[in-house]
């Protein structure tokens, strides 16, 4: 693995390049956002638009210029391609646009998602969301996670304490009862319904507490956010009760839960 990509990770210089990199993804994709933007159907049906595959293109040129030579695991690749029979010991997780079917519709939530992974643990990762011009990255381990809007510089984030009345985030997917169960189940009376990586960030500022999810989900819309909740204080558990990973089969996760302070 080149010199330059570990100096980067152990400095924070890599976060604030993969930052860069997904806020000139989110400028690729604001001008399709609520203007027409037509939608094609992948083999599993989950929609893609040029959009997806215009950020996909350039975060993939940016990140091989940056650091030649890393295995790349994308999605608009993988659903063209299909995913690598393995994961190498270093590799990048990419979602160029995370919520595409929120996008579709108009809404805010969603995101551009970078992140790296080493050994099966993120240890790196960015999260933008074009609409609200706002952008979340680790730092270097242990130095925390920071936010910034676009052009202005960074605040440190952290997770809140665990407040009397913990407020949960669940998919937009579900319905109202699906979601008061899921919440309740996890301690929590008060809940809202949100799209993409997203959730992740809003309990690492502190602002929402928990996050579970019992459907499947790929590994790119996991990891950078997991990587900012970490560095923020938080944890994220796999069902067995141990971290969530990365590199598994077919690159696909279990049920899982995000969870602040």
């Amino acid at each position: 693995m080149s010199k330059r990509l570990t100096a980067d990770l152990a400095s924070g210089a890599l976060t604030e390049a993969l930052a860069d990199i997904a806020e000139d993804a989110a400028r690729v994709i604001l001008p399709y956002w609520r203007n027409g933007v037509v939608a094609e159907a992948k083999a599993d049906d989950s929609p893609v638009t040029r959009a997806d595959r215009e950020a996909e293109a350039l975060i993939l040129e940016r990140l091989e210029a940056l650091y030649p030579g890393v295995q790349t695991v994308a999605e608009e690749a993988v659903a063209a391609d299909g995913a690598p029979a393995e994961a190498a010991d270093w590799f990048w997780l990419i979602d160029p646009l995370d919520g595409t079917r929120g996008f579709i519709e108009g809404r805010e939530s969603y995101t551009v998602n970078i992140a790296l992974v080493h050994g099966g643990a993120v240890v790196a990762g960015v999260v933008t969301a074009p609409a609200t011009a706002t952008t979340w990255r680790s730092g270097p381990r242990g130095k925390g996670a920071f936010r910034r809007r676009f052009g202005e510089g960074w605040q440190a984030i952290k997770v809140r304490n665990r407040p009397a009345s913990p407020m949960a985030l669940l998919s937009h997917s579900m319905t109202d009862e699906e979601a008061e169960r899921l919440a309740s189940r996890h301690g929590c009376v008060q809940w809202q319904g949100t799209d993409s990586s997203l959730k992740f960030c809003l309990i690492a500022e502190g602002r929402f507490d928990a996050y579970p999810r019992t459907g499947p989900t790929s590994e790119w819309d996991t990891a950078a956010g997991q990587a900012v909740l970490e560095a923020a204080g938080g944890r994220v558990m796999a069902e067995d009760g141990q971290p969530l990973r990365y590199g598994k089969s077919c690159f696909a996760n279990g049920g899982f839960v995000a969870l602040g302070g």
